[in-house]
């Protein structure tokens, strides 16, 4: 038993726990999840000692166990992360944004969904750009601005030509302009 002045010590989630938690709130790739408990489970780093170096391999190989059970249990889900991450993203950013984004997690999409986007994302960049602009570009330098904007959204460039030349804005590749 502590003594009566002895603060009281904080029960220390376990990395189990802590993973739980996290993925009670949202939805995380394995590669994000491993990082995140990691640096927790990782000692802190000192100089290059041998008993450190072990412990950093027993903090890998626990990690790693630890994430192959959240995925047998079905807690872990990579379908489920991409799928999240597509719904949370489409109707802001294009099809080439949403894969790199993923990528960065080393998540790919299945091809439902790669089609899903592709067949979706000229809707999707009608619906960025009238939010953002609405209005026709009435200047070549106004145009190039909204295609960067939507380029930098991540939508392809056809898709962005398309959209420009819908709104009515005279692009440089029109016999008319």
């Amino acid at each position: 038993m502590s003594s009566p002045g002895a603060p009281a010590r904080a029960r220390v989630p376990s990395l189990k726990v802590r993973a739980l938690q996290w993925l009670a709130q949202r939805e995380y790739s394995r590669a994000e999840l491993r990082r995140r408990l990691l640096r927790i489970a990782a000692p802190a780093a000192g100089g290059p000692d041998a008993a450190e170096a072990d412990t950093a391999d027993n903090a890998e190989a626990s990690v790693d166990a630890l994430l192959d059970w959240l995925e047998l249990h079905r807690y872990l889900s990579e379908a489920r992360f991409a799928e999240s991450r597509v719904h949370a993203r489409a109707g802001r950013f294009g099809n080439l944004r949403i894969r790199q984004e993923l990528a960065q997690h080393r998540v790919a999409l299945s091809a439902e969904a790669e089609q899903a986007l592709k067949d979706t994302e000229l809707a999707r960049a009608r619906e960025v750009w009238q939010r953002r602009y609405g209005l026709p570009a009435q200047s070549a330098g106004e145009r190039a601005r909204q295609a960067r904007f939507l380029t930098g959204r991540g939508f392809s460039a056809d898709t962005v030509r398309r959209v420009l030349r819908e709104s009515g804005a005279p692009t440089p590749d029109d016999p008319a302009a």
